[in-house]
C-alpha cells in the first residue's frame, strides 16, 4: 500500500489533475492521496497559497476583501470547469472561504493559518469530487476528522504521538482517500499549519501512521539531481540516496524535499520515491536507510544563502567553563536558533539564519555578550552562503576536504568557515553569497565531471 503526495505544480490546473487521476488509476495500491494547494501554472503565475495570504491580509485590514476572494475562487472555478464538474463544488469552496474570513482574528497567526490552509483543504475536496466523477471510489477526509493532532503555540506545529494512532484507523476505509496536506488541529480544535513544505510533512506523517510500504512524492522533475540544475549544466541524476544524505542536502537548499518531512518515514523505515507527475514512468529517486556502495564518495552538493555569523573573541576562552553554554543561552533567550558553532582556543563563531535578526536584536545580543560574558570582541557579519558536500562514502575517502578546499581556492573565493558533521556524512563551507554559484560549479566539476555516474 502506498501514500502518494502531489505537490503544487502537480495540481495547479485541470490538465495536471487529470494526470494525477491517471497515476492513481494505474496503481490500485495508491490508497492515500495527499494534495497541496494549486501551484503556479506558469513562471509569472501566483500560487493559490499566495493569493490566500493576500486575502487574509485584506480581511485583517477590511480592504478589497471581495476582490481578493474572487481571485481565489476564479482559480478553483477554472479547474472545476476544466474537469467538467458542476457548480456544486465551487459553491462548497466559496461557502468555506467566506466562513474562514469571518473567523476570530484575536490571534493573527492562527487566523492567517486558517485562511492559508483552505488552499489544500478545498483542493482535496475538488480532487475527490473529480475522482468520483470518473468512477474512482474516492472520499475526502479532513485532518480534524482523521485525528491529525498537533501541539499548541508558541512552538512550531508538530504531530503529537496520538496522531499516529488516530490516522492508522484510516486503513479501514474503502477506496481512495484524498487528504489535504499542510495542516492539523490542536486537541482543542485550533487549526495550525506546518512549516514550509508542509504538505510533504503531512504525507510523511500519514505514510508512517498507516504503515505504508512506500511514500511517493510527486513533483515536476524526474529525479533529484546531484547539484542545482539552474547553476550546473545537466547535473547527474541521483537514483538512490539515504535518509541522512537527503536530510543534509534538503537542509542546505535542495527544494525537492523539505528536510523535516523525512523524520516520520525515517523513524518508521519507510522508503520514499520522488517521481515526476508529468513523466510517471521515470524511476525517480529512491530514499532509503541504506544504499548499495558506489565508486563516488560524494552523492550531492547543495547551497543555501541567507546566513549571518556572530563572532565572539575572548582571551583564554577555552579555560572558561560554561562559556559556550552561556553564549547559546543568550541566543535562546532572544529566540534565535543556530546552525553551526565552529570554534578556536579564544574565539567562537555561531552561524544563524539571517531572517531571525534585526538591527535592534543584534545590538542587544552584542551588548549582552560584552557585558555578561566579558568578551573582548563581538560582532555580526552578514550575507553568507553555506555550501554542503554530502555522501555516505566521505568518511572512508582520504583527502576529500583538501580537494574541496583546493577547488574553492581556485575560484578566488575565500572560505570563512569549515565544519564537518560528527556523522562524517557532510562537509560544510561558509562563503560569501556572491561566490556561491561559482563555487558550486567548481565543486561539481571536482567530484562529478571525471566520474561516470553509476548507482
Amino acid at each position: 500500500m502506498k501514500v502518494s503526495k502531489f505537490g503544487g505544480t502537480s495540481v495547479a490546473s485541470a490538465i495536471q489533475i487529470k494526470k494525477v487521476a491517471a497515476i492513481v488509476k494505474a496503481d490500485p495500491s495508491r490508497k492515500f492521496i495527499v494534495v497541496s494547494a494549486p501551484g503556479k501554472r506558469y513562471d509569472t503565475d501566483k500560487k493559490v497559497t499566495d493569493l490566500l495570504i493576500e486575502l487574509a491580509i485584506a480581511a485583517i485590514h477590511k480592504e478589497e476583501v471581495e476582490e481578493k476572494l474572487f481571485k481565489v475562487l476564479d482559480r478553483y472555478k477554472e479547474i472545476a470547469q476544466g474537469l467538467e464538474l458542476d457548480d456544486t463544488i465551487c459553491n462548497v469552496i466559496e461557502e468555506d472561504l467566506r466562513s474562514r474570513i469571518n473567523k476570530d482574528q484575536s490571534i493573527l497567526e492562527l487566523f492567517v493559518d486558517n485562511i492559508k490552509a483552505s488552499g489544500e483543504d478545498n483542493n482535496a475536496k475538488l480532487i475527490s469530487a473529480y475522482f468520483t466523477s470518473i468512477g474512482l471510489d474516492s472520499q475526502y477526509i479532513n485532518p480534524r476528522t482523521a485525528g491529525l493532532l498537533v501541539n499548541d503555540l508558541p512552538e512550531r506545529a508538530q504531530a503529537l504521538p496520538q496522531a499516529y494512532d488516530n490516522l492508522y484507523a484510516l486503513n479501514h476505509l474503502s477506496g481512495v482517500v484524498v487528504f489535504p496536506g499542510f495542516f492539523g488541529f490542536t486537541p482543542n480544535g485550533t487549526l495550525r499549519t506546518f512549516d514550509r513544505g508542509g504538505s510533504d510533512i503531512t504525507g510523511s506523517i500519514l505514510a508512517a501512521a498507516v504503515k505504508a510500504d512506500l511514500y511517493e512524492n510527486f513533483t515536476d522533475v524526474d529525479s533529484v539531481f546531484c547539484a542545482n540544475p539552474k547553476v550546473v549544466n545537466h547535473p547527474a541524476e541521483i537514483e538512490e540516496i539515504t535518509y541522512r544524505e537527503m536530510r543534509e542536502l534538503s537542509y542546505a537548499g535542495f527544494s525537492v524535499f523539505h528536510d523535516e518531512a523525512l523524520m516520520p518515514v525515517f523513524k518508521s523505515g519507510i522508503p520514499v520515491c520522488i517521481k515526476n507527475t508529468n513523466n510517471p514512468s521515470a524511476p525517480g529517486t529512491k530514499i532509503v536507510a541504506k544504499r548499495k556502495n558506489n565508486k563516488r564518495p560524494v552523492t550531492g552538493i547543495s547551497a543555501d544563502n541567507g546566513f549571518s555569523i556572530l563572532y565572539v573573541s575572548k582571551y583564554l576562552m577555552n579555560r572558561e567553563i560554561g562559556f559556550g553554554r552561556k553564549l547559546l543561552q543568550i541566543l535562546e533567550e532572544e529566540h534565535i536558533s543556530y546552525e553551526h558553532t565552529p570554534s578556536g582556543l579564544d574565539d567562537i563563531s555561531v552561524i544563524v539564519r539571517s531572517h531571525q535578526l534585526d538591527p535592534e536584536k543584534e545590538a542587544r545580543i552584542m551588548s549582552r555578550v560584552l557585558n555578561e560574558l566579558k568578551a573582548d570582541d563581538v560582532h555580526f557579519r552578514h550575507h553568507f552562503s553555506m555550501i554542503v558536500i554530502v555522501g555516505e562514502g566521505m568518511n572512508n575517502s582520504t583527502g576529500l576536504a583538501a580537494r574541496a578546499a583546493s577547488a574553492i581556492a581556485n575560484t578566488g573565493a575565500n572560505i570563512e568557515m569549515i565544519n564537518q558533521g560528527s556523522s562524517e556524512v557532510s562537509l560544510s563551507f561558509g562563503v560569501q553569497e556572491s561566490s556561491e554559484n561559482k563555487i558550486l560549479r567548481a565543486l561539481y566539476n571536482e567530484f562529478f565531471s571525471a566520474v561516470t555516474v553509476g548507482y
